[in-house]
């Protein structure tokens, strides 16, 4: 880690924040079509709290950076959220072990295949 913080501090050049407070930067000089861009995380590294602009930046697919104030968000967009999985926020289902291992009945009309009874059609 401490060799992040020196290569950042030497090479990097600021580029911007995002609203999870994830910093990125690009290496110092011209720009080229290899520069080298990376981000230091806010906490604990996880890929998925990149949003969606960043990560085309990162990925070289917009040339310049997202300006914060022109993102423009549609109403029925949802905030970016990071990977829940493993959390106490994650999704879970009914009748998942943590939800209580319950869940309702199945209706009646539901009727399973079973490979070996053969239906007569005629």
């Amino acid at each position: 880690m401490l060799w992040i913080k020196l290569l950042t501090w030497f090479k990097g050049e600021l580029v911007g924040k995002d609203s999870f407070g994830n910093q990125y930067y690009r290496e110092k000089g011209s720009e080229s079509l290899k520069e080298r861009r990376w981000v230091i995380y806010k906490g604990l590294a996880e890929a998925s709290k990149v949003p969606a602009e960043w990560h085309g930046w990162l990925h070289h697919t917009f040339k310049i950076p997202p300006a914060i104030e022109t993102i423009q968000r549609w109403s029925w967009e949802k905030k970016h959220l990071p990977n829940l999985s493993g959390t106490s926020y994650a999704y879970q289902p009914l009748g998942h072990f943590f939800s209580g291992g319950k869940r309702k009945q199945v209706g009646s009309d539901y009727v399973p295949w079973r490979p070996h009874e053969v239906k007569d059609e005629n």
